[in-house]
Parts: C-alpha cells; structure tokens; sequence
C-alpha cells in the first residue's frame, strides 16, 4: 500500500487519547482501520503487533515505578496465552474461506465494542462497587482468587486475539472485582505487562496467517509513538470524564453497527 497521511495522523490522535486517557488503543484503532476499508481480518493482526509495541514502553515505566504485580501477570497469562494460541488455531482452520473469518471477527469486533463502551463509562462506579463490596472476601481465599484470575485470563486471551479490543478497558474492569485493595496505577501497570505477551503472541501468530500489513503498522507507529508522549504529558490538564464518554459513546456506535 502507498503512504496516507490519513493513516499517520489516525496513529497520532490514537496515540494521543491513549496517553491522555488510558483507553486501550485497540478499541480506537480496529474501528479506524475498518474506515480505511482495512480487512477486518488485516486490521486486527496489524493492531495487535501495533499495541505490542506501544505497550511495551509502559513496561519500562510502569516497572521503574514499582506499578506492577508480577504475580498477577504471571496468573493472567497462565489462561491467556494458551486461550490465545488455541483461538488461533481454530482461526487457522477456518482461514480458506475468508469471508467467514472477516464475518467472524466482524461480528465479534462489533460485541467487544459494545461491552468497551459500557465498561469505560461504569469505570469509576465499578471501582467504588468493588472496593465497597468485596473488601477482603478474596485475599483469604488465594486459590479460588488465583483460579479466577486464570479464567479472567483465558477470556481476554480468546477476545484480544479474535479482534484485539478487551486487554485495556475490560481487562481493568475485571481486575477490578478481584483486587479492590490494590491500587489503581498498578491494576493499570500490571494489565499493561500483561497485554504485551498476550497482544504480542496473537499478533505473530496472526501474521502467519498473513493477516498483518507492515506499511500500514509502519505508518501507524510513525504518527502513535509522539501521540502517546504529547498524551501522557497532558494527562490530568483535559477533562478526562468529557473525553471518555465521549469516545464510550463513539465506540457504542460503532460497535451497535458492527453487530446490527
């Protein structure tokens, strides 16, 4: 494909609703490409090696900031990882007839949207549920908290390698429930170390599907990587709230046409 502009600057306003806001880039992203007139199929295998990439630098920072629970990292892969690679599999399978898979991940997109929207206006409003409700319900019963977070694990894994949306938003959400007593930059922080092996893992193996376009991610990282830093710089200066639900009710939109 030749060089748009338009996909530049699709890649710096991203870029830059992340760093500000903290919503997950592949609910923006996805939709966008579909704009494009991008394969369903090519836009997600090209968004899931895009946030590879421009989550990894929120390791190193979240890390150097002592943001993230490995253990909690360790227990969400232990069920995203294999959930990713079987979910591949099974896209594998049905790769021949093309058609059928960009219906499929179309109609999944559509759902993962929808259900992005609803979580990032209800953010907050779960976070005081959770903290209110759940208390210590969970730190005194470690094994059923770990199996949960394992079957938390498996769910982001299959929805993010089917259409790349759920490892931000959703991710958090659910996190949430099980760990109300931690505190919010490191649920962010070890959601983040988390998105990059699983996001990283269903983006290779999506590329073997030959559903990864390089120009395009080229040209995405080009315009997201100075977005992300302006964003992050600006963090707290914007009304955060206006913004949110702003993009919640853009991403509902999007998502009710995908499905309907």
């Amino acid at each position: 494909m030749d060089f748009q502009i338009g996909l530049v600057i699709a890649g710096l306003v991203v870029g830059f609703i992340v760093g500000l806001t903290g919503v997950g880039g592949g609910s923006l992203m996805t939709p966008i490409l579909l704009w494009f007139n991008i394969p369903p199929s090519t836009a997600v295998g090209t968004d899931l090696l895009y946030a590879a990439f421009t989550k990894t630098g929120g390791i190193y920072a979240h890390n150097k900031k002592s943001n993230i629970n490995w253990v909690i990292t360790g227990w969400l892969s232990l069920g995203s990882i294999p959930a990713a690679l079987l979910t591949l599999w099974i896209l594998h399978s049905i790769k021949t007839d093309v058609t059928a898979l960009n219906a499929i991940i179309k109609h999944s997109l559509g759902w993962a949207l929808l259900f992005t929207s609803i979580a990032i206006v209800f953010k907050k409003k779960l976070l005081v549920f959770s903290q209110k409700h759940a208390g210590d319900k969970f730190h005194s019963e470690s094994k059923t908290q770990n199996l949960l977070t394992v079957a938390i694990g498996v769910m982001l894994g299959a929805m993010v390698t089917l259409t790349s949306i759920g490892a931000g938003a959703l991710g958090t959400v659910t996190l949430f429930f099980l760990y109300p007593l931690l505190p919010t930059p490191r649920l962010v922080g070890t959601e983040i170390a988390h998105a990059v092996p699983l996001t990283l893992v269903a983006g290779i193996g999506h590329a073997s599907m030959g559903n990864l376009n390089l120009e395009l991610l080229g040209q995405l990282l080009i315009g997201s990587l100075p977005g992300i830093y302006i964003g992050s710089m600006l963090s707290g200066k914007v009304p955060d709230l206006l913004l949110r639900n702003a993009i919640a009710m853009m991403l509902f939109f999007v998502g009710y046409n995908l499905v309907f």
